[in-house]
């Protein structure tokens, strides 16, 4: 069976709260609940990583991120980011931003496909391991909202062979 979502964790879990995405990866690799057709993938840091298996052609991403996407930590939105939201980047392949990483496709021979981000508002970057309470207590409200995201955009994705 073709994947045909990658959901991907990405952040520093040595930063506090921007270990949000792999946090939220870690608990949805535990209790499950998304579609046979969605990969699920912490990419922590290794953005390049995340740019070559992008280059394998996924119909959508579910980027899961800590974001300021909010006014207050743990504030969680689901956001459609495109290409002019982007910007350019720089390649560097010892890591790579998620805009960087996603910006550079074209250049790596990719397209960026359908683009989601379920981020979640921080409270502090700062160095240290653990989420904060307000963006821990977020955790199940993203974990709900990736596979709402994942189930929509696997149904909508075209099938391996072709019949939709």
């Amino acid at each position: 069976m073709e994947e045909a979502v990658l959901v991907a964790g990405v952040g520093n879990i040595f930063l506090g709260d921007d270990g949000f995405g792999p946090e939220v990866v870690r608990r949805l690799t535990g209790e499950g609940g998304l579609p046979e057709r969605a990969r699920l993938v912490d990419y922590g840091i290794r953005g390049m990583h995340l740019a070559y298996d992008l280059l394998d052609g996924y119909a959508a991403l579910v980027l899961v991120d800590a974001a300021p996407v909010g006014t207050a930590p743990g504030d969680v939105a689901v956001l459609r980011v495109g290409p002019d939201d982007l910007g350019g980047g720089d390649l560097d392949a010892h890591g790579m931003a998620p805009v960087a990483v996603l910006a550079s496709l074209d250049r790596l021979g990719g397209t960026l496909p359908a683009t989601y981000v379920v981020g979640c508002h921080p409270a502090t970057v700062e160095e240290g391991i653990g989420l904060s309470g307000p963006v821990s207590a977020a955790v199940p409200v993203a974990m709900a909202a990736v596979r709402d995201l994942a189930r929509r955009l696997c149904a909508a994705a075209p099938a391996a062979d072709g019949r939709g």
